[in-house]
């Protein structure tokens, strides 16, 4: 499953067959994961980019899952009970989750629920496995899947700003202003001073950008791999997709005409 994204560096991690219910259930939820995701580039002027709002890569990964499909759904479960004929049903429980990519597949409807998670703080992968672990004991959702930060990506982000830093020659913050980079004080006076304790600008400042914006706490491959093995989710059967340092792309003129 996946082997088109498995060539392409992509970690994969199919739990609690899953890998069976897409392959028999649900091939078209493959098809459509491998078209958006193959297409997917991240120039690295984007990684380099202030925060305040959902990332360019985000944006375009729901608008191609969008295109096939896959709709932000608010899913509902309601439990009644009627202790006898004459008395009217009483709501005893309520289960609500709102899933930002569901589509179903086949003529069985098999629904995968689908969230996307590149960069926010790492709690969010307990609340989407907790969603998905919640649906599908209801038999609202057949398989629950998350996309995030690779390790590869993750792993190599220091390595992938040093080369942006190096390729621009940026030796002071003001060099940043035109990637939209604003540090904020604190942020600021912790580079200049690693800057001169080190006598190396870019290192102080992708060492500091990078423990900032995308360090232990935040939502990569590492995280939500220990969280799935020791039973979070547990028994949903779950795809997991980890994004690869491969899909960054280094041309700047190119990154700064794209629009979204």
């Amino acid at each position: 499953m996946f082997e088109r994204l498995k060539e392409r560096g992509f970690d994969i991690l199919p739990l609690h067959h899953a890998e069976a219910i897409v392959t028999m259930d649900m091939a078209g939820a493959e098809n459509d994961l491998e078209t958006v995701l193959l297409d997917l580039t991240i120039p690295v002027t984007e990684i380099v980019a202030a925060g305040g709002g959902e990332a360019r890569l985000t944006q375009r990964l729901r608008r191609g899952l969008a295109e096939r499909g896959w709709s932000k759904r608010n899913i509902r479960v309601r439990k009644t009970v009627r202790w006898a004929e004459y008395e009217e049903e009483r709501e005893v429980a309520s289960l609500s989750h709102e899933i930002d990519h569901v589509k179903a597949f086949g003529p069985q409807a098999s629904v995968f629920a689908l969230e996307i998670e590149w960069n926010n703080k790492d709690p969010f992968f307990d609340r989407d496995l907790e969603s998905f672990k919640r649906l599908h004991a209801e038999g609202a959702v057949s398989v629950g899947g998350l996309i995030t930060r690779g390790e590869s990506l993750q792993n190599d982000m220091r390595t992938i700003l040093r080369r942006f830093a190096d390729e621009r020659a940026v030796d002071e913050l003001g060099q940043l202003d035109s990637f939209n980079y604003v540090p904020t004080r604190r942020q600021r006076e912790m580079i200049l001073t690693r800057a001169e304790r080190t006598g190396d600008f870019r290192q102080a400042w992708v060492d500091a950008f990078v423990g900032d914006k995308f360090g232990e706490a935040t939502t990569h491959w590492r995280k939500l791999r220990d969280r799935v093995l020791r039973g979070v989710g547990n028994p949903c059967p779950l795809v997991l997709i980890g994004i690869p340092s491969s899909v960054v792309t280094f041309d700047y003129s190119a990154a700064s005409a794209a629009e979204l």
